[in-house]
C-alpha cells in the first residue's frame, strides 16, 4: 500500500511539475540561474502562513527562548545528535545521486559518532579527518534527477515547501527513513514511535531557537516577509539542489538554518 501511495505521489508530482516547472527542469542545467517557481496558491499559502505564524507566536517562540536557557554544551549535544540522526536520511541519498564517496564519509562518521561520540553528543569523527558534509534529502535527489519543483506550497506547521520537496517529505514516510521504520514503522524493544516524534519536535525548538533573532530582524526589515520567507526558501534549496559552492548565508539544519537578515 505504501508504494501504491508513493508511485501516486510522484505521478502528481511529475504532472504538476510538467505544467508548472518545465522552466525549473532546465534551469537545473544551467548554474546560478534561478528555477521559475510558481505560487500557484497563493492566497491559500498565505493563509496556511498567517496559521504558522500565529502558532509560532503562542508556542513555538516562547518555548524556543526557554531553550535557550538550557546550558549550551546541552544544547550543542543535542543538535549533534540530530544532526548524526539526518545522516541516516543524507547516506541513501548521497548513494541516489552517484556521490560514492560523500555517501562513505557520512556513513563513516555515523559509525564513529554512534559509538565513540556515544549516540552523536559527541562529534569525533571531525577530529579523525571525517569532515561534516551538506545534508541531502529526497528533494533534493529529485531535483538532481531533473525534476522540476512544480509550485511553492506551505505546509501547515512544517512551513515552506515544494510540491518537489512535499513528495520527498513523503518518501520518508514510506520506508525512505530508517528512523521511522525502527521507530514508527516497526515499533521494537528498544526505540519506539515517541523517540521519532521526540526527535523531530526537538529538532525543530532547537531549529527556532537558533533563529530567533534572524526571523525577528527579518520579519521587521520586510515589506512582505511571507514573499521573504519564500524567496529565502526557494533559493537556499535550488543552492544546495545544484550542489554549488555558492549558498545563501543558512544555517546549520539542513532546512535553511540561522538565516542571514544583514
Amino acid at each position: 500500500m505504501r508504494k501504491i501511495i508513493l508511485i501516486f505521489c510522484l505521478s502528481v508530482l511529475c504532472s504538476i511539475t510538467a505544467n508548472a516547472g518545465s522552466d525549473g527542469e532546465s534551469s537545473l542545467k544551467a548554474k546560478n540561474q534561478p528555477e521559475e517557481v510558481k505560487d500557484c496558491f497563493e492566497k491559500v499559502n498565505r493563509g496556511v502562513f498567517a496559521f504558522n505564524q500565529a502558532l509560532d507566536t503562542a508556542i513555538f517562540e516562547p518555548v524556543a527562548k526557554g531553550y535557550r536557557y538550557i546550558p549550551s554544551p546541552i544544547r550543542t549535544g543535542t543538535s549533534n545528535v540530530l544532526t548524526n540522526l539526518s545522516n541516516l536520511i543524507t547516506v541513501p541519498n548521497n548513494l541516489l545521486q552517484g556521490d560514492i564517496k560523500t555517501a562513505g564519509i557520512n556513513t563513516a562518521r555515523f559509525v564513529v559518532n554512534t559509538t565513540i561520540g556515544i549516540l552523536g553528543i559527541f562529534d569525533p569523527a571531525n577530529s579523525l579527518g571525517l569532515e561534516k558534509k551538506e545534508k541531502e534529502d529526497y528533494g533534493q535527489t529529485f531535483g538532481r534527477w531533473g525534476m522540476g519543483p512544480g509550485c511553492y506550497l506551505v505546509l501547515p506547521i512544517l512551513g515552506p515547501s515544494t510540491v518537489r520537496d512535499t513528495a520527498g517529505t513523503v518518501a520518508n514516510f514510506v520506508g525512505g527513513d530508517p528512523w521511522f521504520n525502527v521507530t514508527v514503522a516497526n515499533d521494537t524493544n528498544y526505540v519506539n514511535e515517541s523517540d521519532y516524534y521526540t526527535t523531530r519536535i526537538t529538532g525543530g525548538v532547537d531549529f527556532r531557537a537558533k533563529n530567533i533573532d534572524s526571523f525577528d530582524n527579518l520579519e521587521k526589515n520586510s515589506i512582505d516577509f511571507y514573499a521573504s520567507i519564500r524567496s529565502l526558501y526557494l533559493q537556499d534549496r535550488q543552492q544546495k539542489i545544484l550542489n554549488s559552492e555558492k549558498v545563501t548565508d543558512t544555517m546549520d539544519d539542513s532546512d535553511w538554518e540561522e538565516i542571514e537578515t544583514n
